[in-house]
């Protein structure tokens, strides 16, 4: 949330609170940012940009992501927030609807497509979108940690929620959950817990939870000898974003440390959210709408995007495959690296994400048949429209299409600054969804297939496991996530000053060894990108056989 003063308008905002407000957001003294800084060097990402957009329109400014990004500096952001049309004077953004709380509401579009995708009469179709983490620790208390799993149930409606046969959604009074599942190897030697860990990792980690009844949050727990323990979390991604998984992992340290110890839901749940941005977002059919001029923008677009993403060699077709199953291959990128690769990003104005993001482009079109092709983008877009949300647990995803073409060589840090730019426009014009940009697309070539079935999904703003966490109850130690229709899943997670970079995928598409000559040309390349001297002022040479 940003700190825009209590009751201040966005036009009264003087540079010096814009600063305050970026500088506390960054967590740096204000004094260390200059009015024309590129505050991508001082550590900006589009997460945080796109929560400063929720609160200031929350505070009558008409600003969006886009005009934010285009020139990110304090200077540029008190004149968008005090001149012209986005010194707006008129009252709040939303004029709010109450909901009933217990009745059924709609998925959102995203929500849709993962409650479709779960039928098994569609290709790669079949599977819950859905996560599954390992944690290791030592000293686990059963009792506690069934009773904090409770509270935090307690505390989050989402993870009370069923999803009916009607394409809806509703909050159940009570959790289904039965209670914590133990699996007791304390007495078991260490070859022989190994092989019931492994079972239970089997038997956890391609569930397809029963959401009909509202299974969607799942925490069990393995008792190994010398006091050591292993918890087992799923949760199905219906009910939970990235942002949500770091919240509730959070929240259920907190609970098991103090029992009693988390605040009560104030009341404000997901179905009043969904219709508080309905409201924000406007009608497509009323002029001048986000959600109008989200819809001119994507369907200006069609006629230059490609149908599909990268065509990528393929050892069977997606519709025979009955039961897909997703792997996990990645590796850790160094802190020295890691900071090589986000100082030179800021030098060049690009986010670290957005530099991933290429690269990862890259190596895609080395082994696509076309490099002209679309990549899907989630988008965390988690609106600040009540002072509720950042601590709700709930799905707030929303999806871009990226047009990546890498017909022509570039440098390294052109390309990306085209990519950056390209997302920065799309995230503004979110309210038109992916799935109605892939009909339109659809429609324009005839009723041909289209579809986006890779994706790069970055979650850099925070840990996506707590110190707190780790500190009451373990480091994560293994994730898998799987989602339908879905081939290849590139996932971004910062640990500590590192990051995770994993890809999820289901092998039986390719041909052996494929996943694993992409992910070390993947590697190399962020390699060369760190290189002491590389000013990203050459294009990224990556070939089948590996990158420069």
């Amino acid at each position: 949330m940003t700190r825009t003063r209590p009751g201040s308008r966005a036009a009264d905002l003087s540079r010096e609170d814009v600063r305050s407000t970026v500088a506390g957001l960054l967590g740096v003294g204000a004094e260390s940012i200059s009015d024309a800084d590129n505050l991508i060097r001082h550590g900006m990402d589009s997460i945080r940009i796109m929560k400063l957009v929720g609160g200031w329109r929350r505070a009558g400014a008409d600003v969006t992501f886009q005009k934010m990004a285009e020139n990110p500096t304090v200077q540029s952001w008190h004149e968008l927030l005090t001149t012209g049309r986005a010194a707006k004077t008129a009252g709040p953004e939303v004029v709010r609807h109450r909901v009933d709380a217990g009745a059924p509401f709609a998925l959102t579009p995203v929500q849709r497509a993962y409650w479709i995708g779960r039928g098994d009469e569609l290709a790669l179709g079949g599977v819950g979108c859905h996560a599954y983490l390992e944690f290791d620790g030592n000293g686990i208390d059963p009792g506690r940690l069934e009773a904090a799993v409770r509270e935090v149930v307690d505390r989050h409606e989402m993870l009370r929620a069923r999803f009916l046969p009607d394409g809806r959604q509703q909050i159940l009074e009570r959790s289904p959950w039965a209670g914590l599942t133990v699996h007791d190897f304390t007495a078991s030697d260490a070859a022989a817990a190994g092989q019931g860990l492994d079972a239970v990792r089997a038997g956890l980690s391609h569930r397809r939870l029963d959401v009909a009844v509202g299974e969607v949050f799942d925490v069990q727990l393995s008792l190994l000898a010398a006091g050591r323990a292993r918890i087992h979390v799923n949760i199905d991604l219906l009910v939970a974003d990235v942002a949500s998984i770091e919240v509730l992992l959070t929240d259920l340290a907190t609970a098991y440390r103090v029992p009693g110890g988390l605040i009560p839901a104030d009341g404000y749940g997901f179905a009043q959210y969904l219709e508080d941005h309905r409201a924000w977002s406007g009608q497509p059919g009323v002029a001048g709408s986000p959600a109008a001029v989200a819809r001119d923008y994507w369907r200006g677009r069609i006629p230059a995007l490609p149908t599909s993403g990268p065509r990528l060699p393929l050892a069977t077709r997606p519709e025979d495959i009955t039961r897909p199953r997703f792997s996990r291959r990645g590796f850790v990128l160094g802190t020295k690296e890691w900071g090589r690769i986000t100082a030179r990003g800021r030098e060049h104005g690009l986010t670290p994400a957005m530099v991933l993001a290429t690269a990862y482009a890259e190596v895609l079109g080395a082994w696509s048949a076309d490099r002209n092709f679309l990549l899907n983008v989630p988008l965390f877009d988690r609106q600040p429209l009540d002072e509720a949300v950042p601590g709700m647990v709930a799905d707030f995803t929303n999806l871009v299409l990226l047009h990546v073409d890498l017909r022509q060589p570039v440098p390294f840090a052109q390309r990306a600054r085209e990519l950056q730019h390209q997302v920065q426009q799309s995230a503004s014009h979110a309210q038109y969804s992916t799935l109605n940009v892939l009909r339109d697309l659809r429609r324009a070539h005839g009723g041909k297939r289209v579809g986006a079935p890779v994706v790069f999904a970055c979650n850099l703003g925070s840990d996506l496991v707590s110190p707190a966490f780790r500190a009451e109850l373990g480091e994560l130690t293994w994730m898998l996530s799987q989602t339908p229709q879905v081939w290849l899943d590139h996932q971004v997670y910062r640990t500590d000053d590192s990051v995770r970079l994993a890809w999820d995928a289901v092998d039986e598409l390719f041909p052996p060894g494929l996943l694993d000559d992409m992910l070390r040309a993947y590697q190399e390349l962020l390699n060369w990108l760190a290189a002491a001297g590389n000013e990203w002022t050459d294009p990224a040479t990556v070939s089948a056989g590996g990158a420069r």
